[in-house]
Formats: structure tokens, C-alpha cells, sequence
């Protein structure tokens, strides 16, 4: 990479790249869609990004980059658990439709065929997982939850939560928001001996 070429604007192009994947998807997605949507050559992101598999797995890795950091936010946080999870919770709902969900949908089914997008992948959810069983350890050490497996208790809520976004991103009319967030709020306060109206 040339030194002219600032990680700002390497930092643009892969944002860009985030989405017109988002929009399009990464079986439709062209490098030439990229660039002119980027307002820069083709030949430009072919020099700096080598093949069309290795820009789109550094925009992935862009995309999980900002995500790990709003997880690093709320794993640093001075909250109580219980304002750490809502934030958790808040930030993880697929209740509004986002760019960010399309991606991770869309970049799940290519990891199945991708080693660098299922590591950047399993990375990401290694670290949510991570972020909320320390939470609801938190929790339970403080008495704010009940919890006899914080480990099982993560790995179902978000299962829930990684579901729903699946069916409200690919079938947008079977669930409404409001749904989606009562779904999982009742769910997490199931699982810590909460109350729902607490999330």
C-alpha cells in the first residue's frame, strides 16, 4: 500500500463496501458496484485490496471492527449488570432493520464456504458471548440475577436473538418490532429471575 494512501480513506472505502453489500449482498455485490459507489477506480481497489474475496473480507473485518469495539464499550462500562445487559441487549436487537444485520446475515452464509469470513465471524460471536456471561456472572454475583449456568443462559438468548434477526430480516412482516423486543426481553428475564418490565 502506498503511504499516500491514509488508513481515513482506506477506513472510507471499506465502509462503502459495507454497504453496497448490505444492499446488495455478497453473491450480487461487483467490485465495479464498490468503486463507483466509492467514486474511485476499480483498478484502485484491485491494487489495494489484491481480489474481490480479500475486499470483502476486509470489509467484514471493518464491520466486526466497530462492533467489537461497541462491545468493548459496554464489557468497560461502570454500570450495574442490569444496565449493562439492557445496553447489551439494546445494541444486539434485530427489532430495527439495519445495514449491519443484512451483513452479518448474508456474511454467516458465506463463512460456510469462506475460512477468513468464519474466523472473522467467530470471532465477533466469541466476544458477544463473552461480554454477556461476564455481565450476567456480574449479576449473579452482585444477587441481581439468578442464574445456575450463566454459560447456557448466553448461548440462548443469542440464539434468540441471532433467529429473530434471520425472520425479521428475510421475512420482515412476520414479526413486529415491539414483538421482537418483548421476545427477548421476556426471554433474558426468564433466564435471570427478572421481570421483563426490569429490560
Amino acid at each position: 500500500m502506498t503511504t499516500g494512501f491514509s488508513r481515513l480513506r482506506r477506513d472510507d472505502l471499506l465502509k462503502t463496501a459495507c454497504e453496497v453489500i448490505a444492499e446488495q449482498g455478497f453473491g450480487h455485490t461487483r467490485t465495479l458496484d464498490i468503486a463507483r459507489a466509492a467514486g474511485v477506480s476499480q483498478a484502485l481497489l484491485f491494487y489495494h485490496f489484491e481480489t474481490k474475496e480479500r475486499l470483502f473480507a476486509q470489509a467484514f473485518s471493518y464491520a466486526a471492527r466497530l462492533h467489537l469495539k461497541a462491545l468493548g464499550d459496554v464489557e468497560s462500562s461502570k454500570g450495574t449488570p442490569l444496565e449493562r445487559l439492557r445496553t447489551l441487549l439494546r445494541l444486539s436487537s434485530p427489532a430495527i432493520p439495519t445495514e449491519g444485520w443484512r451483513l452479518w446475515i448474508d456474511a454467516w452464509a458465506e463463512a460456510m464456504r469462506s475460512p477468513e469470513l468464519e474466523g472473522i465471524s467467530r470471532k465477533i460471536d466469541l466476544q458477544g458471548r463473552q461480554v454477556m456471561r461476564g455481565i450476567i456472572e456480574a449479576g449473579v454475583e452482585s444477587g441481581d440475577f439468578k442464574c445456575a449456568d450463566p454459560d447456557a443462559t448466553t448461548w440462548r438468548i443469542l440464539a434468540l436473538i441471532d433467529g429473530l434477526a434471520i425472520q425479521t430480516h428475510v421475512h420482515p412482516r412476520a414479526l413486529s418490532r415491539r414483538r421482537v423486543n418483548t421476545l427477548i426481553r421476556t426471554a433474558a428475564a426468564g433466564e435471570l429471575g427478572l421481570s421483563a418490565d426490569n429490560l
